[in-house]
């Protein structure tokens, strides 16, 4: 069961807020809860422009980063870019490289492959760039724990310019590289600190071309960092959601022949929102850093014709089916081996579940999947010759990375954030840390934190339903991480007839509210979510769903799609 619950709203304030900047009462309730409750800010939020991107000069070291390349590009240097091998990586190199290739740079990338390099920078790597001849390395979405990579690369001739989104670690600080452009980092008074890597990376190509007079082909490269910022599920406040709603409102425009190509393979309408990249365009660029090497997607991006960028596309189309397919496979493996290693006996807070030979690629989808279906933070490890790399997840109230942290004794490297983090562990390793980090979450979490609570942004009325109201909510996307879809809840509904199971797992509820006025609801895997329901003709419910607009052929109408119902008996 989940906790609701659901905001009081002062009706008073709401009138105010909705009058003053010309909205519905409804949409001034949902700006008011979350945060942007005088004039200004609402509307800052409502209007987010170019205006709201801060100065990249506001990061530490930028201005060191920018005059190390600058002196690089004169002197015909080659600079090499490291990127990640995610969608926040890729993007970020893409990103970098083509506003280093304006400015007459030579430039090279590499992105490691995940399961014969591991993630971040590794010194041979960086031996073979220097063989080849290149000075300059800059990394993307990695490096803030690069230690023995930047001592190398210190030691070995070659300046290496770390950009990062990532915690550093507290108690050493940083790499000793020659720059460090984080907003994350110790000492760094950047004023929004949720940017992704390939936000970072885009803060130095605004500075580069800034430089160079070429500020005028600045807001082009926001189509690209939109799909890195969503894909890393960061927030979508601030200065991020001018990043996505401008990158948004520029994409059905998009010229690279690698973007419409991929546009075109994920089935991807003229005019996209955030849950479009989320769900149809970041997992197939995903897939190949997941499934196979993620330079594919770096090559895609710089495909010479739309052809070949085709072929790329249908590449990372064909790598995410398959991903979706052995995703589902370890997942049922991994809540298999949790039941049978004691479950919640021996681990009531933390699930900590290993497997031999799981697909390194799909581990940190498979810990998604069981902190959502057991809502407690897990960590879910492939184990390779005695040596376990895991993905951890968690959830709200509980640090994951001050919980990796505390028994960082146990792992031979980890990193990441609060809501996810990666690592490396010995096997015998594995049932110590399962004991202590369970004996450390239950003296942060309570029984209340374990149940999934159920942020609803209002109470309203059947009433209150149509188009219109769906239509008047749009002015708040785009939606994601830290501006979540919102949520209501309507009482006194009915059930109407047999609800109509989808595909054996969804299910198609008709509601009335018992005064003539019939809705259509979906629920996604509802037949599993309502076992403990009994969903039958005139059964009173509550509804707690998303109002969306569903147009199937050429007819649009209001749809609800379900988050949890509560009836009578």
């Amino acid at each position: 069961m989940k906790r609701w619950n659901i905001k009081k709203h002062d009706r008073e304030k709401v009138l105010q807020l909705a009058k003053a900047v010309d909205v519905s009462p409804l949409v001034a309730a949902l700006l008011i809860s979350r945060g942007y409750e005088t004039q200004e800010k609402a509307r800052k939020f409502l209007n987010p422009s170019y205006e709201d991107l801060h100065d990249p000069y506001l990061l530490k070291d930028m201005d060191k980063a920018v005059q190390r390349i600058l002196k690089a590009i004169e002197n015909e240097e080659k600079i090499l870019i490291w990127g990640d091998y995610d969608v926040d990586g890729t993007t970020g190199t893409v990103v970098l490289r083509k506003a280093l290739e304006m400015l007459g740079a030579q430039t090279g990338y590499h992105v490691p492959h995940r399961f014969t390099e591991g993630y971040g920078l590794n010194i041979e790597k960086l031996k073979e760039a220097k063989d080849k001849g290149y000075t300059l390395a800059i990394s993307v979405d990695t490096g803030s724990r690069a230690f023995e990579a930047a001592d190398w690369a210190r030691e070995n001739g070659m300046d290496l310019i770390i950009t990062d989104h990532h915690l550093s670690d507290e108690k050493v600080g940083n790499p000793n590289a020659y720059a460090v452009v984080n907003p994350n980092q110790i000492g760094d008074e950047y004023p929004d600190k949720n940017l992704a890597g390939v936000g970072v990376a885009f803060k130095l190509a605004h500075a580069l071309l800034r430089e160079k007079g070429k500020e005028n082909v600045v807001k082009g490269f926001l189509k690209v960092v939109a799909i890195g910022t969503i894909a890393d599920i960061m927030q979508l406040t601030g200065e991020n959601r001018a990043i996505v709603a401008l990158g948004l409102r520029d994409l059905p425009r998009a010229t690279n022949y690698g973007l419409k190509a991929l546009m075109e393979v994920a089935d991807c309408k003229s005019e996209m929102s955030s849950y479009d990249i989320g769900f149809r365009i970041a997992p197939r660029i995903n897939a190949a850093g997941r499934m196979d090497e993620a330079m594919t997607v770096v090559k895609l991006f710089e495909a010479k014709s739309f052809e070949k960028a085709r072929e790329y596309a249908e590449t990372l189309d064909s790598r995410n089916r398959e991903r979706q397919k052995v995703q589902m496979e370890i997942s049922q493996l991994a809540l298999l081996e949790y039941i049978e290693n004691g479950g919640s006996a021996n681990q009531k807070h933390v699930a900590v579940i290993a497997g031999e030979n799981w697909h390194r690629g799909v581990i940190g989808l498979a810990s998604s999947r069981i902190t959502d279906k057991l809502y407690r933070p897990s960590l879910v490890i492939s184990l390779e010759n005695g040596l376990g790399h895991g993905s951890a997840r968690s959830i709200e109230n509980f640090n994951l990375h001050d919980a990796l942290e505390h028994c960082a004794e146990y792992f031979e490297k980890f990193g990441g954030h609060a809501a996810a983090c990666g690592f490396t562990i010995k096997r015998e390793n594995i049932e110590p840390l399962r004991e202590n980090l369970n004996k450390y979450a239950a003296a942060k979490l309570s029984d209340e934190d374990l149940i999934p609570e159920l942020k609803i942004d209002a109470d309203v009325t059947a009433q209150t339903l149509n188009l219109e109201t769906v239509a008047d909510l749009k002015k708040l996307e785009p939606y994601g991480a830290g501006n979540p879809k919102p949520k209501f809840v309507t009482k006194d509904l009915y059930i109407v007839d047999e609800p109509y199971v989808m595909k054996e797992k969804h299910l198609k509820l008709r509601l009335s509210d018992g005064k003539g006025k019939q809705f259509e609801a979906v629920w996604w895997d509802g037949v599993e979510k309502s076992k403990e329901q009994t969903l039958k003709p005139k059964t009173r419910i509550e509804l707690a769903y998303t109002p969306e607009a569903n147009t199937w052929q050429g007819n649009t109408r209001l749809q609800l799609v379900v988050e949890d119902l509560r009836t009578d008996n």
